[in-house]
């Protein structure tokens, strides 16, 4: 049996680029920094960023482009591709990526700014005897917490 997994929690450095290939298939391109943190045999702290590359298809690569910017907190999970090509000079090169098959995004929409940042700053507390909002009340779409 193989196993070919990648799960990571970090930090987006960039906006994702969204391209179309000549099929007409969506394919987005991000990278998220993980941060490695220890305390060395003299007692100092020490820290070192990994950069990984991600490549989301299809959907994926459609909400990506339109949910995921620069500084986004992101849980990727997918597994490892290396693919190799020729460069404008003839040599061989490498890349190694983590092909998404989910992504979910771990900051709140809205954090620290409007309404949603209200809220959570000071959560409703909840009444037992209240009723429950009719079926056909609008939803407002800022009023979501996700």
């Amino acid at each position: 049996m193989d196993l070919n997994k990648v799960m990571l929690i970090g930090n987006v450095t960039r906006d994702p680029e969204v391209r179309t290939t000549a099929q007409g298939t969506a394919v987005a391109t991000l990278t998220v920094a993980t941060n490695l943190r220890w305390t060395n045999s003299a007692g100092e702290r020490q820290e070192k960023a990994e950069f990984h590359n991600v490549v989301a298809w299809r959907k994926l690569a459609d909400i990506c482009g339109q949910m995921v910017k620069r500084g986004s907190k992101l849980y990727v999970e997918g597994r490892l591709q290396t693919r190799s090509w020729d460069d404008a000079q003839g040599q061989k090169r490498w890349r190694t990526e983590i092909i998404a098959d989910n992504v979910i995004m771990l900051d709140r929409l809205n954090r620290g700014q409007g309404p949603a940042a209200e809220a959570e700053a000071q959560p409703e507390q909840a009444q037992p005897d209240q009723a429950a909002p009719a079926e056909d009340t609008p939803i407002n779409v800022e009023e979501i917490p996700f």
